[in-house]
């Protein structure tokens, strides 16, 4: 059986830190992403971030959103932006149509191959946390353009709508 399941790798090598998504990258590594977006702020010697996404097959919102975070995490402390390495039209299109070119640089090969990649462990969420960190990153997608305001406006009203909700119950 052939499983597209996605997964997330890492390395960081002479102040080149590569993420890398494969497979079907759905809300599932939300917490994994955002892990890492923490990570990369705190990381010393940081001098560029590469995100490869040659291998995905699809990226969900919530996933962009973290990506969109982990460039805003680092903004300040790398020189140039980010580099997104895509080669799949279909996921490049997606990238420009949710502005991803005011953030990102974006390529179709890097310029060297990364070293050895270790895989992400998937980091756990429960349905609360879940919620939170998609309505954080649809929350960053907003911001970032004025069709994503539109698109996604009425997901983050709606789960607003649960935080509302919940704290009514406690």
């Amino acid at each position: 059986m052939i499983t597209n399941e996605g997964r997330v790798q890492a390395a960081f090598d002479s102040g080149v830190f590569v993420l890398k998504l494969c497979g079907d990258v759905r809300l599932t590594l939300c917490a994994t992403l955002d892990t890492q977006a923490q990570q990369l702020a705190r990381t010393p010697g940081l001098q560029s971030l590469i995100i490869d996404l040659r291998e995905a097959t699809n990226v969900d919102s919530t996933a962009l959103g973290f990506l969109a975070k982990v460039a805003m995490a680092v903004k300040d402390r790398i020189l140039y932006k980010p580099t997104i390495v895509v080669n799949n039209p279909d996921v490049q299109r997606m990238l420009e149509v949710m502005g991803f070119a005011q953030y990102f640089a974006m390529v179709e090969a890097p310029l060297t191959e990364a070293c050895e990649l270790s895989d992400l462990p998937e980091v756990p969420a429960d349905m609360e946390e879940m919620r939170l960190r998609i309505l954080e990153a649809h929350r960053i997608l907003m911001r970032m353009s004025e069709h994503n305001r539109e698109e996604f406006q009425p997901l983050v009203e709606m789960l607003e709508a649960q935080e509302t909700s919940h704290s009514d119950k406690h």
